[in-house]
Protein backbone atom coordinates (compact mmCIF):
# COMPACT_ATOMS: atom_id res chain seq x y z
CA UNK A 1 0.00 0.00 0.00
CA UNK A 2 1.28 3.46 -0.91
CA UNK A 3 1.97 5.73 2.07
CA UNK A 4 1.02 9.39 1.69
CA UNK A 5 3.55 11.93 2.91
CA UNK A 6 2.47 15.23 4.44
CA UNK A 7 4.44 18.46 4.31
CA UNK A 8 3.12 19.67 7.66
CA UNK A 9 0.58 18.98 10.39
CA UNK A 10 -1.76 21.44 8.62
CA UNK A 11 -2.06 18.97 5.72
CA UNK A 12 -3.77 16.63 8.21
CA UNK A 13 -5.82 18.83 10.55
CA UNK A 14 -6.01 22.11 8.63
CA UNK A 15 -5.36 25.61 10.00
CA UNK A 16 -6.95 27.40 12.94
CA UNK A 17 -10.10 28.72 11.30
CA UNK A 18 -13.67 29.88 11.49
CA UNK A 19 -15.79 27.02 10.02
CA UNK A 20 -17.66 25.25 8.69
CA UNK A 21 -15.29 23.79 6.06
CA UNK A 22 -11.54 23.96 5.61
CA UNK A 23 -11.90 23.75 1.82
CA UNK A 24 -14.82 26.13 1.43
CA UNK A 25 -13.96 28.52 4.26
CA UNK A 26 -10.30 28.51 5.33
CA UNK A 27 -9.00 27.92 1.81
CA UNK A 28 -11.28 30.64 0.47
CA UNK A 29 -10.04 33.13 3.08
CA UNK A 30 -6.43 32.36 2.14
CA UNK A 31 -7.09 32.85 -1.58
CA UNK A 32 -8.76 36.18 -0.86
CA UNK A 33 -5.89 37.27 1.36
CA UNK A 34 -3.36 36.52 -1.40
CA UNK A 35 -5.31 38.96 -3.57
CA UNK A 36 -5.34 41.53 -0.75
CA UNK A 37 -1.58 41.21 -0.23
CA UNK A 38 -0.58 41.45 -3.88
CA UNK A 39 -3.07 44.20 -4.73
CA UNK A 40 -1.79 46.12 -1.72
CA UNK A 41 -5.06 47.74 -0.66
CA UNK A 42 -8.78 47.14 -0.25
CA UNK A 43 -10.44 47.43 -3.67
CA UNK A 44 -13.47 49.49 -4.61
CA UNK A 45 -14.94 46.68 -6.71
CA UNK A 46 -14.58 42.89 -6.69
CA UNK A 47 -15.99 40.20 -8.96
CA UNK A 48 -15.82 36.60 -7.74
CA UNK A 49 -16.07 34.02 -10.54
CA UNK A 50 -17.04 30.79 -8.75
CA UNK A 51 -16.70 27.41 -10.44
CA UNK A 52 -18.35 24.02 -9.86
CA UNK A 53 -18.45 23.09 -6.15
CA UNK A 54 -17.69 26.65 -5.03
CA UNK A 55 -20.54 27.87 -7.25
CA UNK A 56 -23.02 25.31 -5.93
CA UNK A 57 -22.38 25.70 -2.20
CA UNK A 58 -20.81 29.14 -1.79
CA UNK A 59 -23.57 30.54 0.43
CA UNK A 60 -24.38 27.38 2.39
CA UNK A 61 -20.74 26.75 3.31
CA UNK A 62 -19.84 30.38 3.92
CA UNK A 63 -17.47 30.61 0.96
CA UNK A 64 -18.90 34.01 0.04
CA UNK A 65 -18.15 35.43 3.50
CA UNK A 66 -14.70 33.79 3.53
CA UNK A 67 -13.65 35.23 0.17
CA UNK A 68 -14.83 38.72 1.07
CA UNK A 69 -13.05 38.49 4.43
CA UNK A 70 -9.84 37.51 2.66
CA UNK A 71 -9.84 40.41 0.22
CA UNK A 72 -10.15 42.72 3.24
CA UNK A 73 -7.05 41.13 4.78
CA UNK A 74 -8.64 38.93 7.45
CA UNK A 75 -6.95 35.73 8.64
CA UNK A 76 -8.64 32.32 8.81
CA UNK A 77 -9.30 32.63 12.57
CA UNK A 78 -10.79 36.14 12.49
CA UNK A 79 -14.20 36.13 14.25
CA UNK A 80 -15.39 38.92 11.93
CA UNK A 81 -15.48 36.53 8.94
CA UNK A 82 -19.15 35.83 9.64
CA UNK A 83 -19.92 39.54 9.26
CA UNK A 84 -17.63 40.21 6.30
CA UNK A 85 -20.41 40.96 3.81
CA UNK A 86 -21.83 43.65 6.07
CA UNK A 87 -18.35 45.05 6.77
CA UNK A 88 -17.59 45.23 3.04
CA UNK A 89 -20.89 47.00 2.41
CA UNK A 90 -20.08 49.62 5.06
CA UNK A 91 -16.67 50.15 3.44
CA UNK A 92 -18.39 50.83 0.13
CA UNK A 93 -16.95 47.81 -1.67
CA UNK A 94 -19.06 46.76 -4.65
CA UNK A 95 -19.21 42.96 -4.85
CA UNK A 96 -20.40 40.91 -7.82
CA UNK A 97 -20.85 37.15 -8.11
CA UNK A 98 -20.40 35.21 -11.36
CA UNK A 99 -21.80 31.72 -10.67
CA UNK A 100 -20.51 29.02 -13.05
CA UNK A 101 -21.91 25.72 -11.79
CA UNK A 102 -21.18 23.65 -14.89
CA UNK A 103 -17.81 24.96 -16.00
CA UNK A 104 -14.87 22.84 -17.14
CA UNK A 105 -12.49 24.19 -14.49
CA UNK A 106 -9.83 21.56 -13.66
CA UNK A 107 -10.66 21.63 -9.92
CA UNK A 108 -14.13 21.94 -8.35
CA UNK A 109 -13.07 24.46 -5.69
CA UNK A 110 -11.86 27.17 -8.07
CA UNK A 111 -12.37 30.94 -7.91
CA UNK A 112 -11.11 33.77 -10.09
CA UNK A 113 -11.07 37.08 -8.26
CA UNK A 114 -10.99 40.33 -10.23
CA UNK A 115 -10.36 43.48 -8.19
CA UNK A 116 -10.36 47.13 -9.15
CA UNK A 117 -9.66 50.46 -7.51
CA UNK A 118 -9.92 53.49 -9.77
CA UNK A 119 -7.58 52.68 -12.70
CA UNK A 120 -5.77 49.86 -10.88
CA UNK A 121 -6.91 46.32 -11.73
CA UNK A 122 -5.77 42.77 -11.01
CA UNK A 123 -7.02 39.19 -11.28
CA UNK A 124 -5.97 36.00 -9.49
CA UNK A 125 -7.26 32.45 -9.89
CA UNK A 126 -6.96 30.18 -6.86
CA UNK A 127 -7.90 26.63 -5.94
CA UNK A 128 -8.76 25.32 -2.47
CA UNK A 129 -7.32 21.80 -2.41
CA UNK A 130 -8.35 20.74 1.10
CA UNK A 131 -7.26 21.22 4.69
CA UNK A 132 -7.06 24.97 4.17
CA UNK A 133 -4.31 24.52 1.59
CA UNK A 134 -4.47 26.46 -1.67
CA UNK A 135 -2.83 26.78 -5.06
CA UNK A 136 -2.62 29.98 -7.07
CA UNK A 137 -2.79 29.14 -10.78
CA UNK A 138 -3.04 32.55 -12.46
CA UNK A 139 -2.01 36.13 -11.72
CA UNK A 140 -3.05 38.85 -14.17
CA UNK A 141 -3.27 36.34 -16.97
CA UNK A 142 0.10 34.77 -16.14
CA UNK A 143 -0.02 31.00 -15.62
CA UNK A 144 1.67 30.24 -12.27
CA UNK A 145 1.86 27.40 -9.77
CA UNK A 146 2.04 28.58 -6.16
CA UNK A 147 1.26 26.48 -3.10
CA UNK A 148 1.84 29.42 -0.69
CA UNK A 149 3.02 26.86 1.89
CA UNK A 150 6.63 28.06 1.76
CA UNK A 151 8.03 31.60 2.14
CA UNK A 152 7.44 33.29 -1.23
CA UNK A 153 8.43 36.64 -2.72
CA UNK A 154 6.29 37.89 -5.62
CA UNK A 155 7.70 40.78 -7.65
CA UNK A 156 5.82 42.55 -10.44
CA UNK A 157 8.26 44.50 -12.61
CA UNK A 158 9.05 45.81 -16.06
CA UNK A 159 10.74 43.26 -18.29
CA UNK A 160 14.18 44.82 -18.75
CA UNK A 161 17.70 43.31 -18.64
CA UNK A 162 19.29 42.88 -15.23
CA UNK A 163 16.16 42.65 -13.07
CA UNK A 164 16.72 39.03 -12.04
CA UNK A 165 20.38 39.67 -11.24
CA UNK A 166 19.56 42.68 -9.06
CA UNK A 167 17.02 40.71 -7.04
CA UNK A 168 19.15 37.60 -6.62
CA UNK A 169 22.20 39.69 -5.63
CA UNK A 170 20.18 41.22 -2.79
CA UNK A 171 18.93 37.83 -1.61
CA UNK A 172 22.50 36.48 -1.69
CA UNK A 173 23.76 39.46 0.33
CA UNK A 174 21.22 38.59 3.04
CA UNK A 175 22.18 34.90 2.88
CA UNK A 176 18.70 33.91 1.66
CA UNK A 177 18.69 30.67 -0.33
CA UNK A 178 16.37 30.34 -3.33
CA UNK A 179 14.44 27.07 -3.37
CA UNK A 180 12.55 27.68 -6.62
CA UNK A 181 12.14 30.56 -9.04
CA UNK A 182 9.73 31.27 -11.89
CA UNK A 183 9.70 34.32 -14.17
CA UNK A 184 7.02 35.01 -16.75
CA UNK A 185 6.04 38.05 -18.81
CA UNK A 186 3.29 39.47 -20.98
CA UNK A 187 5.56 40.41 -23.88
CA UNK A 188 9.18 41.49 -24.26
CA UNK A 189 9.73 44.78 -22.47
CA UNK A 190 6.31 44.80 -20.83
CA UNK A 191 5.10 43.71 -17.38
CA UNK A 192 6.62 40.57 -15.85
CA UNK A 193 6.20 38.60 -12.62
CA UNK A 194 9.06 37.04 -10.66
CA UNK A 195 8.02 34.38 -8.14
CA UNK A 196 10.71 33.21 -5.74
CA UNK A 197 10.27 30.52 -3.08
CA UNK A 198 12.95 30.80 -0.40
CA UNK A 199 14.18 28.82 2.60
CA UNK A 200 14.13 31.73 5.06
CA UNK A 201 11.22 33.44 6.78
CA UNK A 202 13.43 36.37 7.79
CA UNK A 203 13.18 38.32 4.53
CA UNK A 204 11.76 41.66 5.56
CA UNK A 205 15.05 43.60 5.29
CA UNK A 206 15.85 42.06 1.91
CA UNK A 207 12.36 42.85 0.61
CA UNK A 208 12.72 46.50 1.67
CA UNK A 209 15.94 46.72 -0.32
CA UNK A 210 14.36 45.00 -3.32
CA UNK A 211 11.61 47.66 -3.24
CA UNK A 212 14.23 50.31 -4.05
CA UNK A 213 15.12 48.71 -7.42
CA UNK A 214 13.90 50.90 -10.32
CA UNK A 215 11.16 49.67 -12.65
CA UNK A 216 9.30 47.62 -9.99
CA UNK A 217 5.51 47.86 -9.71
CA UNK A 218 5.16 46.04 -6.38
CA UNK A 219 6.82 43.48 -4.12
CA UNK A 220 5.04 41.13 -1.71
CA UNK A 221 6.38 38.59 0.76
CA UNK A 222 4.28 35.68 2.04
CA UNK A 223 5.72 33.80 5.01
Amino acid sequence: MKTQKFQSVFDIIGPVMIGPSSSHTAGAVRIGKVVHSIFGEIPDQVTFHLYNSFAKTYQGHGTDKALVAGIMGMDTDNPNIKDSLEIAYKKGIKIYWDILKDSNAPHPNTVKISVKKQEKEMSITGVSIGGGNIQVTEINGFSVSLSMNTPTIIIVHQDIPGMIAQVTDILSAYNINIAQMNVTRENAGEKAIMIIEVDSRDCQAAVKEIETIPHLYNVNFFD
